[in-house]
């Protein structure tokens, strides 16, 4: 496990409860280990041919690209959005030892205490 890529993710939800429902699922299914809540944020973007602005919520999520494709599938299925928003980046720089947690928090062969 060690030396696996660690990721953020950035995915936005329409509303507090779905965002909490999604946060909720992937850290319990160890599909992430932590995912941040951000309330009160401004979208604007073209869809079906017009300018759209919502208010949203901004998940930032920390996983591994080894739960990346598990988590894309489980996000997708709990997403109330059409087409959701999931960008994923790579973690070029950061403290190890958080790094590390956030390994052995998406392992799936992990046994919780």
């Amino acid at each position: 496990m060690p030396g696996t890529s660690v990721l953020l993710c950035y995915c936005t939800c329409p509303d507090a409860d779905s965002a909490r429902r999604i946060a909720e699922a992937l850290v319990a299914e160890r599909l992430a280990a932590c995912v941040n809540r951000l309330p009160g944020i401004a979208s604007t973007y073209r869809w079906q041919g017009e300018v759209t602005t919502d208010s949203e919520q901004l998940l930032l999520i920390k996983t591994t690209d080894a739960r990346f494709d598990a988590l894309r599938t489980r996000l997708l299925a709990l997403h109330p959005y059409d087409l959701p928003e999931l960008i994923a980046v790579p973690i070029a720089h950061a403290h190890a030892p958080y790094l590390d947690w956030i390994r052995d928090a998406t392992d799936e062969a992990a046994q919780d205490c």
